[in-house]
C-alpha cells in the first residue's frame, strides 16, 4: 500500500497548535508521557501473552530503549510491547476520541499555560512531543501480525501513514528536534528527568548515546512492593501521574500490605481535583490489578465499589492465578475479599482525614462528596461507616456539619434530623418551607446532589432520629418553641372562623388539584406553599422521574396557608362577608399557582395564571 495522508481530528489540531506554540515551562513531561505510554504497551503485551505465550517468541524480557543520535539531532524511544496496526495508529495519534474529546475540548480555557495542564488529564500525553520536535515518526507492528506501519507528522495539521519494515513487535518513536532543543541530547539531562519520572516503571529504561554502550537509567521494581520508609513523596506524586495519567498532586496516598487470609498490596490515591470521567455513566473505576506485580487489567469489575472511582492506583494480588480471566474475575471470592478490605481501609482512612484535618476534608467533600453518597444506598454494609463521613451544607452557615455535628446542636424539643432537598444551594436558602424552622433556630439541613433523593429513601434515622423532610406535611414545629415576633406587637393571625370559612372555599374552587387545604405554622413571610402528604413521594424526586420520563402522573399535593400572613387575613375577611366569588377565586388559583413556581414546578395553565394575575392587578390599581 501505498503512502496516505489523512487530516488531524478537529480537535487534535487545535491541541497541535497549542504544543507548538506553546512556552510551558516543563517540556520535559514528553519524555515521562512515552514512556509511560510504552510501560502501558509491554503490561499489555505480558497479560496477552498468559494466554497467547506464542506472542512473545524469543523476546520475553520487556524494556524501553531510548538512544541519542547528536549527529542526527535525533531521539528515539522504542518498547518491544503490545503494538499498533494501522488503526490503531490512526484511532490513536489522529484522534483523542478514546480520551473524552468533548470533556476535553470543554475544558480547553484558551490561555495556554493553563491548557498545557489538561495534557495528562485527558490521557493525550503524547501530543506534548511536537514542544520540542518538527517531526516525529512513529513504526509500530502489532503483536501477533506480520505488517507494520508508520506515521508521521510535523504537528502542523496532517500526518501520514504508509506500509514500513520493522522485524519484531514493538513501537519506535523517532524524535528530529528543533534547532533550539539540543538539551534533550544530553545524557544527564535524560537521566534526571527518568530518575525524576518513571524510576518507579518496573520494567528496565536503557539509555545509549550514540554508539556507546546501553545502561539502566531506572530501579525498574515496583514501586509498590517497596517498603514505604524507601520511598520519597516525590516519587509517590510521581507514581500518581503515571497510573492515574493525572497533572494534579495526589490528595491522599493509602500504601499498605495485607496479610493473613489473603495476601495483597494497594497503593491507592485520592485525587486533588476530579477526573473527567468522573460522572461517566458507566461508573468504571480506574484501579489497575496486579497478580505477583504482572498487569491484568484496569477493568477488574467488583475490585472497588463504584462509589470510590475517584481512586487511582494499583491493587497487586499475591493469591490469584496469572491466568485468571475476566470473567473468572467477575466471580472470584477473592476480588469481593480484597473489595471488603480496600473498601474498609480507605473509609477509615477519609475518616482519619475528616477527623484531624477538617479544612481539607471539606476540600475533598466539595469534590468528591456527591459520588461517595452513593455508597449510602449501595453499600448496606458500610452505611455506618459512610454516614460518618457524610457532611452538609445547612442553615447554620456556610461550614460543613456532619451528622454527628448537627445532633449535638439540637434545639430543646427538637426530636428529628430536618432537610430539605432541592436543585441548587440558592433555591433551598430561598425555600418557603424554611422560614418557621429558621424563626425557631431549628437547623436544617441542605441537599442540592441528585444523589440525595435516593440515599435518603434508603436510610431513615441515625443514633435514633428521624429523617425528615421539612417539606413534609406531617412537620410540627409546636414543640420547639413559639414563633418570635418581629414587631413589638405580636401578629395576630386570622380569626378562627373567618379562616375556616376561607379554607372551605378555597378547598371546593380548587378542587381535584390540591389534596387538602389547611394552616401551617413552618411560614413566616410567605402567604403559601405546598408539601407531600406523608404517603406521598417527595416532590423533587418526583420532578426527577418525571424529567427521565420515569413517572408520568402527577402526584396531588397539599396547600398550606399562613394565617398570620395580611393577604391569607384579607381574603378570610373577604370570604366571611361574601366577598366577589370570582375575585376570591381568582386569588385561590393565583395561590396555588405561586405555590408551585416557588417549588420550581410548571404551570399547568400559564394562560389562565398570567389571566387572572391581570384582573387582580387592574382592580387594585383601579
Amino acid at each position: 500500500m501505498s503512502e496516505e495522508t489523512l487530516s488531524f481530528q478537529t480537535e487534535v489540531a487545535k491541541l497541535l497548535r497549542l504544543m507548538v506554540n506553546s512556552v510551558y515551562s516543563d517540556k520535559e513531561i514528553f519524555l515521562r508521557e512515552l514512556i509511560s505510554n510504552a510501560s502501558d504497551a509491554c503490561d499489555k503485551a505480558r497479560y496477552l501473552a498468559l494466554t497467547e505465550p506464542e506472542i512473545l517468541g524469543d523476546d520475553p524480557d520487556f524494556k524501553v530503549h531510548i538512544h541519542v543520535d547528536k549527529t542526527a539531532r535525533t531521539l528515539s524511544l522504542s518498547d518491544n510491547g503490545i503494538g499498533m496496526d494501522r488503526d490503531g495508529l490512526i484511532g490513536d495519534l489522529g484522534t483523542i476520541a478514546r480520551s473524552g474529546t468533548s470533556a476535553f475540548m470543554e475544558n480547553m480555557s484558551g490561555d495556554a499555560s493553563e491548557d498545557m495542564q489538561m495534557i495528562g488529564k485527558f490521557g493525550v500525553g503524547f501530543y506534548s512531543v511536537f514542544m520540542i520536535a518538527d517531526k516525529v515518526e512513529v513504526t509500530s507492528r502489532r503483536a501477533g501480525e506480520d505488517s507494520a506501519w508508520v506515521w508521521t507528522s510535523d504537528g502542523l495539521g496532517e500526518f501520514t501513514i504508509a506500509e514500513a519494515e520493522r522485524t519484531d513487535r514493538g513501537t519506535s518513536i523517532v524524535i528530529h528536534l528543533k534547532a533550539d532543543e539540543d538539551e534533550w541530547l544530553e545524557e544527564s539531562r535524560l537521566r534526571t528527568i527518568v530518575k525524576k519520572y518513571s524510576d518507579h516503571i518496573a520494567l528496565p529504561i536503557m539509555l545509549a548515546i550514540d554508539d556507546g554502550e546501553e545502561t539502566a537509567a531506572n530501579e525498574a521494581s515496583a514501586i509498590w512492593s517497596r517498603p514505604k520508609s524507601e520511598i520519597t513523596d516525590e516519587q509517590y506524586t510521581e507514581f500518581y501521574h503515571h497510573v492515574g495519567h493525572a497533572m494534579d498532586d495526589p490528595w491522599l496516598n493509602i500504601h499498605y500490605k495485607a496479610e493473613g487470609k489473603i495476601e495483597y498490596t494497594s497503593l491507592l490515591f485520592v485525587p486533588t481535583r476530579p477526573p473527567f470521567d468522573l460522572f461517566d455513566p458507566a461508573r468504571r473505576h480506574a484501579v489497575k490489578l496486579y497478580v505477583r506485580r504482572v498487569f491484568i487489567t484496569d477493568e477488574a469489575e467488583g475490585l472497588i465499589p463504584s462509589y470510590l472511582r475517584f481512586l487511582r492506583g494499583v491493587v497487586d494480588s499475591e493469591d490469584l492465578p496469572l491466568n485468571i480471566s475476566r470473567e473468572m474475575l467477575q466471580n472470584s471470592p477473592l476480588i469481593k475479599h480484597m473489595n471488603q478490605a480496600v473498601t474498609r481501609r480507605v473509609l477509615s482512612e477519609l475518616s482519619k482525614k475528616a477527623e484531624k484535618e477538617p479544612e481539607e476534608y471539606a476540600e475533598f467533600w466539595k469534590n468528591f462528596g456527591s459520588v461517595l453518597k452513593e455508597g449510602l444506598y449501595e453499600d448496606h454494609d458500610r452505611q455506618a461507616e459512610l454516614l460518618e463521613l457524610v457532611r452538609f451544607r445547612s442553615t447554620a452557615g456556610e461550614s460543613l456539619v456532619s451528622l454527628k455535628d448537627y445532633v449535638a446542636r439540637m434545639t430543646e424539643g427538637q426530636e428529628a434530623i430536618y432537610y430539605i432537598t432541592g436543585d441548587d444551594q440558592q433555591t433551598l436558602d430561598n425555600s418557603p418551607h424554611l422560614e418557621g424552622f429558621r424563626a425557631r433556630g431549628v437547623e436544617v439541613l441542605l441537599l442540592s446532589d441528585p444523589v440525595d433523593d435516593f440515599w435518603l429513601s434508603a436510610i431513615f434515622e441515625y443514633e435514633g432520629h428521624d429523617l425528615t423532610s421539612a417539606t413534609r406535611g406531617s412537620t410540627d414545629l409546636s414543640n420547639m418553641g413559639e414563633e418570635p415576633s418581629k414587631d413589638d406587637d405580636k401578629v395576630e393571625p386570622a380569626k378562627d372562623g373567618e379562616l375556616a370559612t376561607l379554607i372551605a372555599l378555597v378547598k371546593q374552587t380548587l378542587g381535584e388539584a390540591v389534596k387538602d387545604v389547611r394552616t401551617t405554622d413552618r411560614l413566616t413571610d410567605s402567604a403559601v406553599c405546598l408539601v407531600a402528604d406523608d404517603g406521598d413521594m417527595d416532590m423533587r424526586l418526583e420532578r426527577m422521574l418525571k424529567a427521565h420520563n420515569q413517572l408520568k402522573t402527577d402526584s396531588v399535593r397539599i396547600l398550606e396557608i399562613n394565617p398570620k400572613h395580611d393577604l391569607i387575613k384579607n381574603m378570610s375577611a373577604a370570604a366571611t362577608k361574601g366577598g366577589a366569588a370570582d375575585d376570591l377565586a381568582d386569588l385561590a388559583f393565583l395561590l396555588l399557582d405561586q405555590a408551585r413556581i416557588i417549588e420550581g414546578e410548571a404551570l399547568p395553565d400559564p394562560a389562565a395564571f398570567s389571566r387572572r394575575m391581570a384582573t387582580v392587578m387592574a382592580k387594585a390599581a383601579g
